[in-house]
């Protein structure tokens, strides 16, 4: 007999943690389990301090990426839950993805995919209330894909009239990129002071600068303005 799957985890649940700067996580795949996490220390990147590289720069300009919008939500999670090599596990169980389909189905989650020759080749996804973006997770199947649509993502918010991206844990990666670790006291100062709505939500935001002729040339040319 199979173990009972563990249903979901209830939308205004999850809301409600995410506004209280708790997430959840899981030990492995298959965890029926979540235990919810508050770090000490969270990473964020203010939207006016976002680091554009010149090597970035020049791939954003190049178009080398189709980049939408939640067109394949359950795809990219899938990829971010997917091992990043062998015998590691990942933390986002079966369960965590269940429910976060949900939170997008309810508009409270998005996604970002970029697309190469017909192909999802990276993205990110992470959930969105008031004017807060939670980045979860991304991934890459080939060089700067991911963080061609950490940009994109930076950008959105920034002309969607958003105020807080968190990306949760601090990484060397996200560092190159811009992101700095405040104590989570002063994250739930920045969590309260982004309440409100936006002018506008990501999925627009994205689409009005993918109308653009040469969308990447506006991508970095809106992340050189100062906000």
């Amino acid at each position: 007999m199979h173990a009972p799957v563990s249903p979901p985890i209830p939308i205004e649940l999850l809301l409600r943690a995410y506004r209280g700067g708790v997430f959840p996580m899981a030990d492995h795949r298959s965890d029926p389990e979540v235990y919810w996490v508050e770090p000490r220390e969270r990473a964020i990147i203010p939207l006016d301090g976002f680091r554009l590289s010149k090597s970035l720069k020049k791939v954003l300009r190049q178009d080398r990426f189709h980049v939408t919008c939640d067109t394949r939500f359950a795809d990219v999670i899938a990829e971010c839950a997917a091992p990043r090599e062998e015998h590691a596990e990942s933390w986002i169980s079966h369960r965590i993805e269940a429910s976060y389909r949900a939170l997008h189905a309810a508009g409270h989650a998005h996604s970002i995919e970029c697309w190469q020759d017909g192909e999802l080749v990276g993205g990110l996804y992470g959930v969105s209330f008031e004017r807060v973006f939670c980045g979860e997770s991304m991934f890459s199947r080939t060089a700067d894909a991911s963080k061609v649509a950490l940009a994109w993502l930076v950008a959105a918010m920034r002309q969607a009239g958003f105020a807080l991206l968190d990306c949760q844990f601090m990484t060397d990666h996200l560092a190159t990129m811009g992101a700095v670790a405040v104590p989570q006291s002063r994250y739930m100062d920045m969590l309260i002071a982004a309440d409100g709505y936006p002018v506008a939500s990501l999925p627009d935001a994205v689409a009005r600068f993918a109308a653009s002729s040469s969308p990447g040339k506006s991508i970095a040319q809106s992340l050189t303005q100062t906000s």
